[in-house]
């Protein structure tokens, strides 16, 4: 393994040459961030489960508390980023959570706890709206979608890295992860405060739009984008169970330790770091909607085969299925969201997906967590195989939807 990522580490450092230098900054900075905060992320609920003793549905409750802030931040974002620039705003986003990860190393109340996620859930998406714009700016049209798949592989390398060595350091220690995590955002905002410049676009025109009702009523009349927001939505929730829950379900019901466990997100990063690109390159051939119908298809696979298993092989067998899922979906969604914005519009158009994401994280773990605690622990997994399934047909319909207008228009012309 480590001898496969070091080849893929040089083969990731060949492919970012034909980019702009604002990009490499970018993108070097994305791996030293993923390195330093991915040893606590994948801990964290088990964390909070600990240290405030309360039943899974109480932190999945808390979690949601993150994601509605995080939809209001999404709705503020987009403007701001396309008004006051992409750079002020991922600047933001990371100094408060660096804040906001030092103070969580003495909370220990629900409602301290609560006031922190839903600071970092409103702070959140600026950095993820201003960075996915930044790219649009510095990326011409028909390589943004290999550009969003070079962060990707690059941060997901952060994470095969995190993930392992964060098991061992939050047996030994949560605090010092929480240290490193607050410590790594903290080091990337200075690094895009003195090394990356500004690249939005027409400063001027786009001021001049950032009344909320003014900045996405466009967005709500166009009824196909919404479509594929709202199968984006169920996609995320399936997606949203192995990644919030699992670790929790694992260690519970069948003794999975942290240490063990970050090995299984480590291969989830290891696999996108392997073959994200070379995914993308081959998805690309197609239209984006059937590609995101299969990736949703391997996310209910993924989802579902949790049930079936109970051993450490078995979860990371489905989280290798998951992935599989992720590689298709994550870039071809940026990239389609990307592709039918206006220039003038970027910070709003991928707010507005990121959007989707924030829903489905608010939605998804609090399921799990009522059927967990009501139903059985595997429902948690069940019930995400049918919202992932049901996601897969809903892009299916959406493309051959589309593609019967299109061709009605088309005639129509004729």
């Amino acid at each position: 393994m480590s001898h496969l990522l070091l080849d893929t580490f040089r083969r990731i450092k060949r492919a970012d040459a034909g980019y702009p230098r604002p990009f490499k900054f970018l993108f070097w900075g994305t791996l030293a961030n993923r390195v330093g905060t991915s040893m606590l992320w994948p801990f964290l609920t088990i964390y909070m489960r600990e240290r405030l003793d309360v039943p899974l549905t109480t932190i999945t409750v808390l979690l949601a508390l993150h994601s509605a802030a995080a939809v209001v931040g999404v709705s503020v974002a987009g403007p701001t980023v396309d008004r006051f620039g992409r750079k002020g705003a991922m600047i933001l986003s990371l100094l408060v959570a660096a804040i906001v990860l030092s103070v969580m190393i003495v909370a220990d109340t629900i409602t301290t706890w609560g006031v922190l996620l839903v600071i970092q859930g409103a702070c959140t998406p600026l950095y993820r709206v201003g960075a996915h714009a930044m790219v649009a700016d510095l990326i011409e049209e028909e390589r943004r979608a290999g550009a969003y798949a070079l962060l990707r592989m690059v941060a997901n390398l952060g994470i095969a890295v995190g993930p392992a060595a964060g098991g061992f350091v939050t047996t030994v220690s949560y605090s010092l992860a929480f240290v490193v995590a607050a410590g790594a955002n903290f080091l990337f905002a200075l690094l895009i405060l003195f090394l990356v410049s500004e690249t939005m676009p027409q400063r001027r025109a786009a001021s001049t739009s950032f009344a909320l009702f003014e900045a996405y009523h466009r967005i709500l009349r166009n009824r196909p984008f919404l479509a594929f927001c709202g199968l984006n939505v169920l996609a995320g929730i399936a997606y949203s169970l192995v990644m919030i829950l699992l670790p929790v379900y694992a260690k519970d019901n069948f003794g999975i330790q942290e240490s063990q466990y970050g090995f299984i997100m480590s291969t989830n990063a290891a696999m996108v770091v392997m073959f994200q690109y070379h995914v993308t390159r081959i998805a690309g051939r197609y239209h984006h909607l059937p590609v995101l119908a299969v990736g949703s298809l391997f996310y209910a696979l993924g989802v579902g085969s949790v049930a079936w298993g109970g051993s450490f092989f078995a979860f990371l067998v489905s989280m290798v299925i998951l992935t599989i899922g992720e590689m298709l979906s994550m870039p071809t969604s940026t990239a389609l969201t990307a592709n039918l914005a206006p220039p003038a519009m970027r910070g709003r158009y991928l707010s507005f997906y990121a959007l989707t994401w924030e829903i489905a994280y608010g939605i998804g773990p609090v399921v799990g967590g009522v059927l967990n605690d009501n139903v059985a622990p595997a429902a948690i997994w069940y019930g995400g195989l049918v919202i992932g399934l049901v996601a897969a047909l809903g892009f299916v319909l959406l493309f051959i939807l589309l593609k019967r207008r299109r061709t009605y228009d088309q005639s129509a012309t004729v």
